[in-house]
């Protein structure tokens, strides 16, 4: 099923929009920070808007779930990437999750991590900026109505449980830092550079096992093998796994068990306003960015690393640790249950999880100015992959 239901589209002039603000989002200047920098570009686009704010952890939620979609031609949420997450799992676990899910999406940031909304801002061709200035080029993404179409990866838990992804899950160093500075929430995106000092201090190492389908290995959208059909919980089937209790399918590669520092599947370009953490390009439709790192680097590579994805040359150090490879589908079995696993910077119970991606499933406001390509077979990236510059033309 392709509900995103084509390439591009676009809102109607008029449109009538929900609003769900957090207001403890980021620094607590959500609210201010709508009413002087969103509210007065909506009026001159004729954009109207109910405003509602969060007032708790999954009360947005709770709010789409019941919520008549009918009234609006598109939910935005202005907040950090989590509320996004509660949007979206509450879409999928409506009755009607089939039409629900077609319901346009914005993101407006207003929290300390904003990655989906600076990937959006890089695809619209925008130069990349943090805070106000992040915000008012996302706004006038929404008042120019443009909507494309969105990957979506499904996730499976060994406990049963089903979770819908907007932008990555993360394992070890990356979900160490996310989920231990929700401490120094008030400092912003800043948050994330204090955690990561915190963190190389003490440099963690997970041992766990990890499996992948290549994007180039899928030749066909009808699997070879039964597929993991759970017909008790809503959304798509998952075509390219089988139950995490069985091995995986025999063209997956598996990397052998080992120690691992980190593990990152990833939807979009973006980890973070000024994380740039996939500078080759923006994800075919089907695939995602698979990164890990191996244990054995030194503290101070991993520091080189993470100041350089600011810029998006962490990929040019040829660190023999880091690896890359575009992928429809993976595995990952943390041995002892140790670590966190942070997905879309939400923290979850860490047990074995294997996702895949379903293509275009919903549509987003961007200014992406080409639809993402089909999926096509494609090389497998060597250690140090060749860079491809990012999609999209200046606005």
């Amino acid at each position: 099923m392709d509900p995103a239901g084509g390439p591009w589209s676009l809102l109607p002039r008029p449109c009538r929009v929900l609003v769900l603000l957090n207001p403890r989002g980021g620094k607590g200047k959500a609210l201010q920070l709508f009413r002087s920098h969103v509210q007065p570009l909506l009026a001159q686009a004729d954009v109207s808007f109910t405003l509602i704010l969060t007032e708790r952890r999954n009360h947005a939620r709770e709010l789409v779930q019941s919520e008549e979609l009918g009234r609006w031609d598109a939910l935005v949420v202005m907040s950090g990437d989590g509320v996004m997450h509660e949007v979206v799992n509450g879409l999928m676990a409506r009755p009607d999750w089939e039409t629900a899910i077609r319901k346009p999406l914005c993101s407006l940031p207003a929290g300390s991590g904003n990655a989906l909304a600076a990937s959006l801002n890089h695809y619209a061709g925008y130069e990349q900026v943090t805070n106000e200035d992040l915000l008012t080029n996302c706004t006038r993404l929404l008042c120019r109505r443009l909507l494309a179409p969105m990957n979506l990866l499904s996730l499976q838990m060994a406990s049963g449980l089903r979770i819908f992804s907007v932008l990555s899950l993360a394992w070890g160093f990356i979900a160490d830092v996310d989920i231990e500075s929700e401490k120094f929430r008030r400092l912003g995106e800043m948050r994330f550079t204090v955690g990561t000092i915190l963190r190389l201090a003490t440099l963690r190492i997970y041992r766990g096992r990890l499996a992948y389908l290549p994007a180039e290995r899928v030749v066909s959208k009808v699997p070879a093998f039964p597929a993991l059909d759970r017909q008790d919980q809503p959304g798509p089937v998952d075509t390219h796994l089988v139950p995490l209790e069985e091995p995986v399918p025999s063209h997956w590669t598996v990397v052998p068990e080992q120690d691992f520092v980190l593990v990152l599947a990833l939807l979009h370009s973006h980890l973070g306003s000024e994380m740039f953490a996939a500078p080759m390009g923006h994800c075919a439709a089907g695939t995602m960015h698979l990164f890990y790192v191996r244990a054995g680097v030194s503290r101070a590579m991993l520091l080189r690393l993470f100041l350089a994805m600011e810029k998006g040359r962490h990929m040019e150090y040829g660190c023999p640790y880091l690896e890359y490879v575009p992928v429809a589908a993976f595995r990952l079995e943390p041995k002892d249950g140790k670590g966190m696993f942070a997905v879309d910077g939400e923290l979850i119970v860490s047990e074995a999880v294997q996702g895949q991606v379903h293509p275009n499933y919903f549509q987003m406001v961007s200014g992406h100015v080409e639809p993402p390509a089909p999926l096509e077979p494609q090389p497998l990236p060597s250690q140090n992959p060749q860079q491809t510059p990012p999609p999209g033309e200046p606005l």
